[in-house]
This record gives C-alpha cells, sequence and structure tokens, in this order.
C-alpha cells in the first residue's frame, strides 16, 4: 500500500511571538471548529508546543474551547480585534468616497458591510438627503437571515459551514416577511447565488426596501464585503431598485479595485526601495 504524506503548513517565524500570530493566521482562515490532534497534523508542529500555544491564545481570549473541550473556536477578543481592523481600516476615506457618489447617483442611502459571527457589521453609511430615512450608523449590527448583504455572505459558504452557522443563531421574526423557515431560507440563498445580488424586502425593518452586491475579493477568495441601497418602500420598489444595480456593480468594482491597490502598494514599495 502507497502512503501519502499530508502536506504541512509550515509556522513561519523567528521567536515565539511571530510563530503564535502565524498560527492565529491558520486558525483565522478556518470555518469550522478544531482540535489539538487537527493542527498538529496540519502543521507538523510538537503536541506539547502546539499545546502551550494554544493555551495561551485562550487564556487570552482570542480561542475558547467548546462544549466538549477538544474543540476550539474563535474567541470574543480576535472578533472585536477583526471588527476593529474592519471598521478603522486605512482605505476607509476611500471606500467612503465612492459610497458618497453613488448617495448621489441613486438619491438613497448607502452602506458598506461585512459579516461578523452571525450578524452583518455595518462599517460605513452614508444618508440621503431625503427627509424619510431609516437610521443605522457605522458599528450598527443586522441578523444575518435578513440582511440583504447577509444573504450574500451566507451564499458564498459551504453548505456544512452554512448550516453550522444558521444553527447557531434563531431566526428571529422581525417583521411578516422575515424568513425563519431553514427550507425557505436555504431556497432564497439559492436564488441569490444564480443571480449574484440580494433583497431585504421588509424583513429587518417594516418599510424598508434593501439591494445589495458583493465587493470581489482581491485574491478571488470569497469577499467580506458587501454594498447596499436602502430606502422606504414608497420611493424604491424591487423593479426601481433593481434598475440601481449598474450603478451598484460599479461602486462594488471600485471598492475592489481599492482593496486591490492597497494590497499591491506594500509589494510596489519593496520593488522601488
Amino acid at each position: 500500500m502507497t502512503s501519502h504524506k499530508t502536506e504541512t503548513t509550515r509556522l513561519e517565524g523567528d521567536t515565539p511571538a511571530q510563530r503564535l500570530l502565524a498560527l492565529l493566521e491558520v486558525i483565522a482562515d478556518k470555518d469550522h471548529f478544531f482540535t489539538l490532534q487537527s493542527l498538529v497534523e496540519e502543521t507538523g508542529m510538537p503536541k506539547p508546543t502546539l499545546h502551550r500555544m494554544l493555551q495561551q491564545l485562550e487564556s487570552s481570549g482570542m480561542l475558547q474551547r467548546e462544549a466538549d473541550s477538544r474543540h476550539y473556536g474563535k474567541g470574543n477578543r480576535l472578533r472585536r480585534l477583526a471588527e476593529n481592523l474592519l471598521l478603522n481600516d486605512t482605505v476607509h476615506g476611500a471606500r467612503h468616497a465612492v459610497l458618497s457618489q453613488l448617495v448621489d447617483e441613486v438619491g438613497e442611502s448607502c452602506n458598506i458591510t461585512a459579516l461578523s459571527g452571525g450578524e452583518v457589521l455595518y462599517l460605513d453609511r452614508v444618508e440621503t438627503s431625503e427627509a424619510l430615512r431609516f437610521y443605522l450608523h457605522p458599528g450598527s449590527r443586522v441578523p444575518v437571515h435578513c440582511s440583504a448583504s447577509g444573504k450574500l455572505f451566507l451564499a458564498q459558504m459551504p453548505p456544512a459551514q452554512r448550516r453550522r452557522l444558521l444553527g447557531e443563531i434563531p431566526l428571529k421574526a422581525f417583521t411578516g416577511n422575515t424568513l425563519t423557515d431553514l427550507d425557505a431560507l436555504e431556497a432564497e440563498i439559492d436564488t441569490v447565488r444564480q443571480q449574484g445580488y440580494a433583497f431585504d424586502d421588509e424583513e429587518f425593518l417594516p418599510g424598508l426596501l434593501c439591494i445589495a452586491v458583493l465587493a470581489l475579493d482581491p485574491n478571488g477568495g470569497k469577499s467580506n464585503l458587501g454594498i447596499a441601497i436602502q430606502a422606504p418602500i414608497m420611493r424604491m420598489s424591487r423593479d426601481k431598485a433593481l434598475e440601481c444595480l449598474p450603478a451598484l456593480h460599479r461602486a462594488a468594482d471600485a471598492i475592489a479595485a481599492i482593496d486591490r491597490d492597497a494590497m499591491l502598494q506594500p509589494l510596489t514599495n519593496e520593488v522601488q526601495s
């Protein structure tokens, strides 16, 4: 019988602190719970060393043990760190300018969002000048199952990851339109995946319609940036929202370009030096 050796992920770093950060990078890339043994197999590091590193991360709140005590998951401190990085990103000003231009073009409030656990986090928002509007400031959170952006984030996930996430959060009904049946929500997510855009049709707040698309990830992976238009239903129907899709896609492409340029900038500086 031929033996196949599993390729390992080496934890780069000359110091213990650097290797701890490298381990955090490996963990942050996971969409599932993990065990000490699975990390040993993945990294090839000695079990006692990894156990000590996991203890350090757990005691600092970066990781947490699950109910069976064998599996680990991301801790609240690590989630807060990720959220703060998103909220205070250095490209915030450039993205905000794109958002402002979109509001000028469509005449309604627009926002940029990211997925955080089972919620959609508002990273930025520009309000319409119309007197009637809904106020949702940066830092606001909306449950993933009744958000247009949330449905897009869910549509990217493998089925097992999506079921696990939806199984951990209550599918609470906020209005009569909220999808609280898992099969109905899955059918909606299938439609979203095919269309490439999603609606929140009075599912979170009565009288509020939202349409959203994703800003593509520069590395070609899953996106964690949504861009959306929100308006009262007296001013925006689903058909009118669809007329705004070209402008929404242009804004999403502009934001993706900003992120791509920001990612390439350190490489450019290194070449020039």
